[in-house]
């Protein structure tokens, strides 16, 4: 059985009752939608909804062509970033566009409690366009989307860890990330490196960063095993406690302002001590460090969202898969070769 109109004549329905009832549309009675897809899943049929949005969208628009619509989600308004997590976010929703580009969808974005956009309206909404796939991008705070419907929606999770509720993601290799900023800088000389982290952020990846760091700190016989300053808040006083006491040769961070407060206490950057930043897009000036590659990550989960929606793999995934995209090394004017 490959068509609506086939499963229709079967059930003694209407075609339109029985798309209806395929789309999950809420003027089907439980009842006729049940028995439906039933038979739907009895027959091997599978609804394509790529096709249905196509039309909804054409219908709406008035358009002769359309390439598909994605939703790109985000938890948060700009306004409550930091610049460097805007431009992070930036990145990541500009290589989910490039993708979908290449794979004839247009992406658009939708930003919870701008204009007083709910979870229920934003639920709304997509179910009236016919909109499936739904890119997630990355939030400050555990989100809870478990309000929309997601029995008629796939979805990917931009960063490390969704629970509520748990879907397939991507996002950086942190613990791997860490290994190659450490081999890094033992390549470069340094013995004594020093890891600065907020301890929320810290939790939110599970200590993966923390994790790396210790091992490769204690494993290489080169370095001199630095406690890690992991605080609630960092600040200047803490921090330069720790640094006089610890005695780093090299701090690694995500925050550019420790490299200020290393120089505050002395520190000639690179000629004696090195910085190295966890995330280069936080720093407004050159750095060294890694690149998380933001923009790689966006692409590969646009990439992965459309994959799920070719297979009809909507719902929630049981269990979540993690995608990692390992960072990259750049050269920058705040580490040395110390051999040399």
């Amino acid at each position: 059985m490959n068509s609506v109109r086939e499963l229709a004549k079967a059930l003694g329905l209407s075609h339109t009752t029985v798309s209806d009832a395929l789309r999950n549309k809420p003027r089907v009675k439980k009842e006729t939608r049940e028995r439906v897809l039933k038979a739907a899943k009895e027959a091997g049929y599978k609804h394509n909804p790529l096709a249905g949005a196509l039309m909804s969208e054409m219908r709406r628009s008035g358009a002769g062509s359309f390439r598909g619509v994605l939703a790109v989600v985000d938890l948060e308004s700009s306004d409550q970033r930091l610049s460097a997590a805007r431009r992070y976010h930036r990145e990541v929703f500009a290589g989910a566009e490039e993708m979908g580009n290449e794979l004839g969808f247009k992406t658009e974005i939708f930003v919870l409690g701008s204009e007083g956009l709910t979870v229920a309206r934003l639920n709304t909404i997509l179910k009236s366009r016919g909109i499936r796939g739904l890119l997630i991008l990355p939030a400050a705070t555990a989100p809870d989307i478990r309000n929309l419907d997601w029995d008629v929606y796939a979805g990917i999770y931009t960063d490390y860890i969704i629970e509520r509720p748990a879907l397939d993601s991507v996002c950086s290799d942190h613990f791997r990330s860490m290994v190659v900023a450490m081999r890094k800088l033992e390549e470069l000389g340094y013995k004594r490196p020093g890891l600065v982290l907020h301890k929320a952020h810290d939790q939110r990846l599970l200590y993966r960063w923390e994790a790396a760091y210790r091992i490769q700190d204690t494993r290489s016989d080169q370095f001199d095993a630095i406690e890690p300053l992991v605080l609630e808040d960092i600040d200047e006083d803490s921090f330069k406690d720790w640094f006089e006491e610890e005695g780093p040769d090299v701090v690694l961070s995500h925050r550019p302002e420790v490299l200020e407060w290393m120089q505050d206490m002395g520190a000639q950057v690179p000629e004696t001590h090195g910085f190295c930043c966890l995330n280069v897009m936080n720093s407004e000036d050159p750095v060294s460090g890694l690149d998380l590659r933001p923009h790689l990550i966006g692409r590969r989960g646009l990439e992965l969202l459309v994959g799920q929606l070719h297979r009809n793999a909507y719902g929630i995934p049981d269990p979540a898969s993690t995608t990692t995209i390992p960072a990259i090394w750049i050269d920058g004017p705040t580490t040395r070769n110390m051999s040399s």
